[in-house]
């Protein structure tokens, strides 16, 4: 089991350079997104990001997050201005920052853990190599602000 996954690891970093220019929204980030998270992110009544912040408790009791049902939705929570927070959600704990901690909606992308590897490496691709960050626009903590550096690497091909 544990050499599946080294070598299926070794696969996708092999072939993530490969992917990484052919990777777009259209194509294969909405489908995705769709498929795995419209239940609870393009329901009727999800609410923008902005109304979300406005009564987060409100949302989390009805388990409706901000929408991620278009392109434009998925950049507020990339890059600004809730910086990170989609990568902090999807993050499978590898990250620098993350503590070793998957995000809270990791398995939300896949009913394995190949299938949520696969997935995620999909979405790595499209925000672009060096462009999965944890960090927001400002420090807290121990995680410092995301830099001018770590902004441009954001790809987001439409």
């Amino acid at each position: 089991m544990q050499f599946n996954l080294i070598a299926g690891a070794a696969c996708l970093a092999i072939a993530l350079p490969a992917l990484a220019a052919d990777v777009t929204y259209r194509a294969d980030v909405a489908p995705m997104m769709k498929k795995y998270c419209a239940e609870c992110h393009a329901a009727p009544d999800a609410p923008s990001m902005a109304e979300f912040k406005l009564d987060e408790a409100k949302y989390k009791k009805a388990e409706v997050g901000p929408r991620t049902d278009t392109y434009e939705d998925l950049v507020i929570l990339i890059a600004y201005p809730s910086t990170g927070a989609f990568m902090r959600r999807l993050d499978d704990g590898t990250s620098p920052y993350s503590g070793g901690k998957r995000g809270n909606m990791y398995y939300a992308l896949g009913d394995t853990d190949a299938e949520r590897a696969a997935n995620l490496a999909v979405l790595k691709a499209w925000v672009g190599e060096g462009g999965w960050n944890l960090n927001r626009m400002a420090a807290r903590g121990d995680v410092p602000a995301l830099t001018k550096e770590q902004l441009d690497k954001l790809k987001l091909k439409y």
